[in-house]
């Protein structure tokens, strides 16, 4: 049955990223169709043909390979005598041909967003309405009841920015001396009391009470000023908690670690009307993978109604989350923020849909088909974006050419344009090839070349 599973869900990914190409080359094609030019072949996949039709000029096709596909126009990429050739409209229409594909791949990720936003049981805002138990967050400054507005340089639209801002944040080492820290280590003492009272059997009533008392040690310890207080405050939860099980545990001393590693920014945030910024707020820190730090969201946020017009807003808000994502990404591999190694071709990006699926199939298949429509919405939207950037080979770069048309008043040399978009398009194919090697080995042996 696992096995069924696994293929449905491969044939739904495989459908899906086929669909988002199609909607990609139909924005050309339907545009190219509108203006009258004369289109060659539209055809669905790569590779050999298994069968097509043709319906006046166009023959429309579906090929082995399902890793992309294409529309291809009558000088597109050459001089032609037909008046029905692309190159032979006005500038401005080329220009709405060649910009539909990404505006479709765009206009495809909203609809896919407004989808699972729709499927969601809730919507979220961005004010804070509770934290983890061992939060860094509250004891470094957040509360209950704050609107988030910034994290870091990072603004704050909607919910789904919160993770992509966390996502941007880079470790750092802190003093161990810092106060916040102090405080994080008195909650941790808290929470090692707490989590030992999970095997003893205690009636309901005493549970109430042993956890109001915690909670309420918790919220003191959050908005204590001293290291007094905070050790006056952990000192008396612990006796507290203590009459209540009728235990006698004594906390051991934690080790003195002169430094820290830490996920801390400033945060700005709404505070009782008030915009206030709250300095070097930590972000729950612990060690992941190859004992690396890695970063959690250590705080919940408040639901919203789900109305329409919430479902709309929403959709609008997330989609455009994801299109500054992407766009913050790129400005990272161009700075050296991102290597190597956090990019992902298309079979890194096959792996990252497979381990989504799986992640969803832990709860059921519903969730799993949920994460696949996640991760293509965010592909065809990187897809859209990534094709506007203005490098030969790549829409943006068709447009750029254009631009310079416009600028000077007479077309560039097909022999030039092509050449650059050949040269352009032999180094993206050898950039792909590398980043799909680099993608492959860490598939095989669980690290990439740079790491």
């Amino acid at each position: 049955m696992k096995i069924l599973t696994t293929a449905a869900l491969i044939a739904i990914g495989v459908l899906l990223f086929e669909f988002i190409v199609f909607f990609h080359e139909f924005g050309h094609f339907i545009t190219a169709k509108k203006f009258g030019v004369q289109v060659n072949e539209f055809a669905l996949g790569m590779g050999p043909k298994l069968f097509g039709f043709k319906k006046g000029d166009t023959e429309y096709s579906l090929r082995l390979l399902p890793i992309g596909g294409y529309c291809a126009m009558e000088g597109e990429n050459e001089e032609s005598d037909n008046e029905r050739a692309f190159v032979n409209k006005p500038v401005w229409q080329r220009m709405i041909v060649i910009v539909a594909g990404a505006f479709n791949n765009i206009v495809l990720g909203l609809l896919m967003m407004s989808l699972l936003v729709a499927s969601e049981p809730m919507l979220s805002s961005t004010t804070i309405s509770g934290f983890a138990q061992s939060a860094f967050t509250s004891k470094s400054g957040l509360q209950q009841g704050d609107e988030l507005l910034a994290i870091g340089d990072y603004k704050i639209r909607c919910s789904r920015d919160i993770s992509f801002a966390a996502a941007m944040l880079k470790v750092q080492t802190v003093d161990g001396d810092d106060f916040s820290i102090y405080k994080e280590d008195c909650g941790f003492t808290l929470m090692r009391q707490y989590t030992s009272l999970k095997a003893e059997d205690y009636t309901e009533e005493e549970l109430d009470a042993l956890s109001k008392a915690f909670n309420g040690g918790i919220e003191k310890l959050n908005v204590c000023e001293t290291k007094e207080d905070a050790d006056k405050i952990t000192v008396d939860t612990i006796n507290e908690v203590n009459r209540i099980s009728g235990l006698d545990y004594t906390p051991e001393k934690g080790k003195y670690m002169p430094t820290r590693q830490r996920f801390r920014t400033d945060v700005t945030v709404r505070r009782n009307g008030v915009v206030t910024t709250i300095d070097n707020v930590d972000f729950y820190t612990y060690k992941g993978d190859n004992e690396k730090p890695a970063l959690a969201i250590d705080f919940t946020v408040a639901p919203l109604d789900k109305t329409f017009g919430g479902i709309v807003k929403e959709s609008l808000n997330s989609t455009y989350s994801v299109v500054k994502m992407i766009w913050t990404s790129l400005f990272g591999l161009v700075t050296g923020r991102f290597g190597m190694n956090d990019m992902a071709g298309p079979v890194g990006a096959a792996s990252v849909v497979t381990q989504a699926a799986q992640v969803g199939l832990e709860t059921g298949f519903g969730d799993a088909v949920y994460n696949i429509v996640y991760m293509m919405m965010i592909i065809t939207v990187n897809l859209g974006i990534v094709n506007l950037l203005p490098l030969p080979a790549l829409d943006g770069g068709r447009f750029l050419f254009m631009l310079i048309e416009v600028i000077i008043r007479r077309p560039v040399p097909q022999r030039y344009e092509g050449f650059v978009h050949a040269a352009g398009f032999i180094i993206l194919l050898g950039f792909i090839a590398v980043i799909t090697l680099n993608d492959i080995a860490r598939l095989i042996s669980g690290t990439g070349f740079g790491e």
